[in-house]
């Protein structure tokens, strides 16, 4: 669970395995064609999974690539017992969207929503949130705008 995984958390109070795999991705991924749309090794997805999963020290740039660092992130997300987007607050949120007219009345519910998301799920919603503004920043090189990664990664914070 997220909260067990924050207990390990950095700076950002997020779980090392998240910041180790966005370091990485910014390094050498923002200009990736292709980032987070194709699938990386399944090969090295499973080793580097397994890494982690037995708390070994992970090597990103010697053991994967772009594309395998890229999908485990997105494996990271998807395997939470509990969704970024926790289930109990998904009919609120669109609910948010639905019963309100103005766009200031939207941000004020919204952000009265998200101050209720257990903490964990909160420092990871905003560090999330950061990196994948800075990858919709540098769509002109990998094709990600915040429309694609959308696509890409609703599924997985809302299940």
């Amino acid at each position: 669970p997220l909260e067990t995984l924050a207990q390990e958390a950095t700076q950002w109070q997020v779980p090392f395995v998240v910041t180790q795999m966005v370091e990485y991705l910014e390094m050498f991924g923002l200009d990736h064609i292709g980032l987070f749309r194709i699938s990386g090794s399944v090969n090295k997805i499973k080793a580097l999974k397994q890494k982690y999963d037995q708390g070994e020290k992970v090597d990103l740039i010697n053991d994967g690539d772009i594309d395998s660092v890229a999908s485990l992130f997105k494996l990271f997300l998807k395997e939470l017992p509990v969704a970024v987007f926790p289930d109990n607050l998904h009919a609120n949120l669109l609910k948010t969207f639905e019963d309100k007219n103005h766009m200031a009345e939207c941000t004020q519910c919204l952000k009265r929503l998200l101050s209720s998301f257990p903490k964990a799920h909160y420092s990871l919603f905003q560090f999330l949130s950061t990196f994948l503004l800075k990858v919709a920043s540098h769509s002109e090189m990998n094709h990600m705008t915040l429309e694609n990664l959308a696509i890409v990664f609703g599924p997985t914070l809302f299940r």
